[in-house]
Order: C-alpha cells, then structure tokens, then sequence
C-alpha cells in the first residue's frame, strides 16, 4: 500500500464492500482479485493460506542434502521448491539460510525468480509472496554485500524516526531487487521488560508514543521501495521474559495497560498502511481468559485487532512450529489459527497434514468456504497492492539512499556513552597504549580487534564467550598485561559468567571499557564499571561504529531506555541518557 494510503475492507460470505480514499484503484484492484478467485479450486485457496520454509538454492535442486530435507517435511513427491508448490500451491515461501537460500545475491535472485516461475506456470497461478527475517542487528538473514541495518533499538538511540525510515527503505529496496518482496519487520513492541528474551535490542525503546512514531516511519520506509512491511508481534511481547519460540509467554497485564502500553504502535502501523501483521503466541489472559494464544484467540484477532483497530489486511501467524504451541494437536492449532481470524499459518510442523486438515474442514462444513475466502481476498489483495498479480517481480526500484553510508550513519549516531569517569576515552592510537579486546562474541570480539588495530592501536584479542573460571583468569592476566581492555557483553543479565568476568576484570583496578553489543541493561550488573557504552547490537556496521567512537567519534546516542537497578528497582540511567566526551 502506498504511503499514507488508508483502505479498509469490510469481507461478508454473500459480498465485498470497498471503502477507500483511492476508490478506482480499490475498485479495479477487488475486481481482479474476484476474477482471480473465480478461476481458482478450493485445494489452489487453501494453499494461498499457507506460508512455509523449503530447502534448496535453487527452485528445482537436486542437492541431495536439500532433497532429503524436503522429503522429510513434505513427503517422497516434493524435493524441491517447485514440486512443493505444485503440489500445495503455497501462498508464500519464507527464506533463511539454514534452508539454503540465502548464500549469496546472485544465487537469491534467481532462486526468487525460479519460485516465481514455478508459482505460476499453470494457467491462473498467483506469484508468491516471498520473505525473510531482515530486521537488522541481532535477528538478520543476509548479511554483505547488502548494508545491514544495525536494528531497531541503535535506530531507536538516534532518537531520530526519519532513521528508521531510511533504514527500512534502504533494506527494502534490496530485497526488492533479490526478488523478496515482504520482510517480516519491524518489531513494534514496547520493551518495557528488561528481562526480555524475545524483543531486547529489536524493540526500538520502552516508551509507547515513542515507538509508535519509530513504527510508522518503518513502515512509511518498506511502502517507499516497494516492499511490504510487517508489524510484529500482536498484541506485543514487551512485557514477557519468554521466546514463544522456547516456550510459553505470558503476559499478567491488565486489558487498560495492554490497550495504552503495547496496542498504539500497531494503531501506528495501521494508520501507516501496513500490509501485514503478525499475531504472537504469546497468552493474554486480561484480553482472553480462555488461555488460548493471541494468535489463536478470536476475541484477541477478530474482537480486538479487526473489530477494536479495524484493521483488515494480512494477519499472519508467528511460526506454528514454536514450543509455545507444543502442548496443542497441530490440527487443532491450524483450525483454531482460522477461526482465530489470521488469513496466512507460518510454517506448520506438517504442511501435508495442515493442508488436510483445512480442507476436510471446509468439506465437512466446519469451516465455511466464505471463511476461507476472506482471507485469500485479503492476501491476493495485498498481492497486487505489491505488484505481485501485475508480475512486477522481481524489480530492483533505484535506491534513493546510499546504502552502505545510511546504515553506517545511523550506526555512529546510535552509539551511547553512560560513563566514562577515568577519562579512559577516547583512545589514542600514536601513544603506545595497548589494547586487549575480549569478552562476548567471536565475530564482534575478532571485528572491533581488527577495526582498532586498522587505526594503529597496538591490539591484541582474547574471545572468552561464555566464560569458565579458567577463561577468566586468562583474560585478567591479560588485562595486568596492558594498558586499556575493551570488553564485550551480550545481555549478561541472562549470563552470569559474563558477569563474573566483568566484575573480575573491573577488579583488577585497570582501565576497563564495558561494551555492550545487545541490550544497554547490562551496566546494571557491572555497578562499579567507570567507562561502558551501549551498542546495542554485534552487525559489522554498529561493531565500526563503536571502534571508531572508542578513537574519538563523537558519543551522540541517547537510551531509548530506562536502565534500572537490580535490586530495588531505581532508575539507574534514564531515558534518554547519554554523554559526550569532556574534551
């Protein structure tokens, strides 16, 4: 949907009423989605409601690994992605690189085009929609040669929303020219948990009128290169400590805290246009008693997100193959998912099974096939408001941003210093000092050594990850050795071996900086810390950005957060924290 474009649909099991402010485009758009669904069989409908995963670099692989992988999923007649869609007729293919679809751009392309070509081979077949996971900083798919964003909550320390605008239309354009065309972002959750292993870093901050605004322009970003947006996850997962992908989340808000904290950023989304939101498995009790999850609750999807919000694009569920969902029989999951309300079910455990299952309930009458033509109206809607039905795909629009200089200016805006009471910072590379880089992340500890060592500071690196007491040891000999250590933490709140390394380090009275490259919140468990910044994420970009701070860039990142203490609970920074270098 174009930017500031509002169009509302009200779906009935005898008509289609259109209520838009670009009534001739919403007109000639239902037309040609009616006159699609005419054409189409009740088993080419039911697909379209499914979103699922397949493995192979190419739409027809005979890569025994990926073929083997397929049989396993979706039985002896589909090894490839082709016969898979043949077979179900999928509305949508998602990528990741555990699949072997995401090792380079050239081999993306052309997997999208293969996909694409399958999909509609057959007289009447509807192009895909084809996804990923790029978000940016701790949850992204594809890595350089695309600039990767340096993710929600670095944008959300630049307290600048145009940021996350650049950044959404920066990354939509290219995945626009490999051919994927929805990217399940952004996160619009409230981070009001510190503890949060869901959201964290991928949340823009804690506070709702503030994420709402980072929200729209998100999705305003996607619309401009021609990308559909997803908001994620509803009704928000910013009050749990839970990964719906672990296990089951609960959240004890009341229903006047959920409707004021966590609903207005999807209001936001809404008003913005977007194409899609994602219902979570998270459980609601205040807004569902039943104990059911959001996605699979009707008084949450349909009372609350379609009737409250009035909000009638895609909804698609979170992935059906979360631990949240366990302890529920697949059937039922997916015919409670559509009962629920949501149009598209993200990889099913058993697609085949799924499938069937829909079907014998449209054929036994449990589901009406009125039902099922709501949601495949919504998604052949939303297709061609991509330019999907129009065969637009895949089109490489002309980027308006220079990418790689968008993502690396919101990463050194994002970086934040909270205290720096020796003066350690900044560095100086021609004194002689030596700097030992260690602490959390192979990649992140490996980069910063090599960024600091490329502007001539004698550096040396000792990765510890997760530490044994052996580590730790190593690394405080280390540190006695030099002048400054640089160490790195990752949500060491969940860690307490991180932890002990810290405070072990920080003991030995040398020049310490604390680096976090997750959530800032990790300065509430190094209270005796005297130099730490937050990076908020661990991609190459935001890992330049803090080498390049460490040496004197200006520090102009402030919280998106309030930081508090461990015990007691006072604000120990915050928001909107954050100082500069005392020249």
């Amino acid at each position: 949907m174009r930017a500031g474009a509002v169009t509302t649909v009200l779906l009935t099991a005898a008509a289609v009423t259109v209520s838009t402010a670009a009534a001739p485009l919403a007109t000639a758009t239902d037309h040609q989605v009616n006159m699609l669904m005419t054409r189409m069989t009740l088993p080419e409908k039911v697909g379209q409601l499914f979103v699922s995963e397949v493995y192979g670099a190419t739409a027809t692989t005979t890569d025994p690994v990926d073929v083997a992988a397929n049989h396993r999923l979706y039985g002896a007649d589909v090894g490839n992605g082709a016969q898979l869609l043949a077979r179900y007729h999928l509305g949508g293919v998602i990528y990741f690189s555990w699949s072997d679809n995401l090792n380079d751009p050239r081999q993306i392309t052309a997997l999208s085009a293969g996909l694409q070509h399958a999909a509609t081979a057959a007289p009447g077949g509807v192009p895909l929609q084809i996804s990923t996971d790029q978000e940016g900083g701790t949850v992204n798919r594809i890595g350089a040669p695309l600039a990767v964003s340096p993710g929600n909550m670095a944008i959300g320390a630049t307290f600048d929303p145009a940021a996350a605008y650049r950044a959404a239309s920066v990354s939509g354009a290219q995945l626009r020219a490999l051919g994927i065309n929805t990217d399940d972002a952004p996160v619009v959750d409230v981070n009001t948990n510190p503890l949060n292993s869901a959201d964290g870093p991928r949340a823009f901050g804690d506070r709702t009128g503030w994420t709402a605004r980072f929200a729209a322009a998100a999705v305003h970003g996607y619309a401009a290169s021609g990308v559909g947006a997803q908001a994620k996850h509803f009704p928000g997962l910013g009050d749990t400590t839970v990964n719906t992908d672990n296990g089951v989340a609960v959240t004890h808000e009341t229903r006047a805290q959920i409707m004021a904290r966590d609903v207005p950023p999807f209001r936001a989304a809404i008003a913005a246009g977007v194409p899609s939101i994602m219902a979570a498995h998270i459980v609601a009790p205040s807004l569902d008693p039943s104990g059911l999850p959001a996605s699979l609750s009707r008084p949450i999807v349909t009372g609350l997100l379609r009737g409250t919000l009035h909000y009638d694009g895609v909804v698609i569920t979170d992935a059906l193959s979360a631990a949240a969902l366990a302890g529920i029989a697949p059937d039922q999951v997916v015919l409670d998912a559509i009962s629920a309300g949501d149009d598209e079910l993200l990889m099913p455990p058993d697609l085949p099974g799924a499938v069937h299952a829909v079907l014998n309930a449209v054929r036994t009458g449990r589901i009406s096939t009125a039902r099922i033509d709501q949601s495949v109206h919504r998604i052949l809607r939303m297709k061609a408001q991509l330019g999907l039905l129009q065969h637009r795909y895949p089109a490489a629009p002309r980027n308006p941003f220079d990418a790689p200089g968008v993502m690396a200016g919101i990463a050194r805006r994002s970086i934040t210093l909270l205290r720096d009471t020796r003066r350690v910072l900044p560095l100086t590379a021609h004194s002689g000092t030596r700097v030992l880089v260690t602490g959390w992340g192979t990649a992140t500890t490996l980069n910063l050594a090599n960024a600091l060592a490329a502007q001539g500071l004698a550096t040396d690196r000792l990765w510890t990850g997760s530490p044994d007491q052996h580590t730790i040891d190593t690394a405080v000999a280390a540190a006695r050795a030099h002048d400054v250590t640089v160490v790195t933490s990752y949500n060491a709140w969940s860690d307490s071996a991180q932890q002990s390394l810290v405070r072990q380090l920080l003991a030995t009275g040398r020049p310490i900086v604390v680096a976090s490259v997750g959530g800032p919140y990790d300065i509430a468990y190094f209270p005796t810390a005297t130099t730490y910044l937050a990076a908020y994420d661990y991609q190459p970009v935001s890992v330049t950005a803090l080498a390049n701070t460490l040496l004197g860039t200006a520090p102009t990142g402030r919280l998106p957060v309030t930081v508090r203490q461990v015990t007691g609970g006072g604000t120990l920074f915050a928001f909107g924290s954050g100082i500069g270098y005392q020249r």
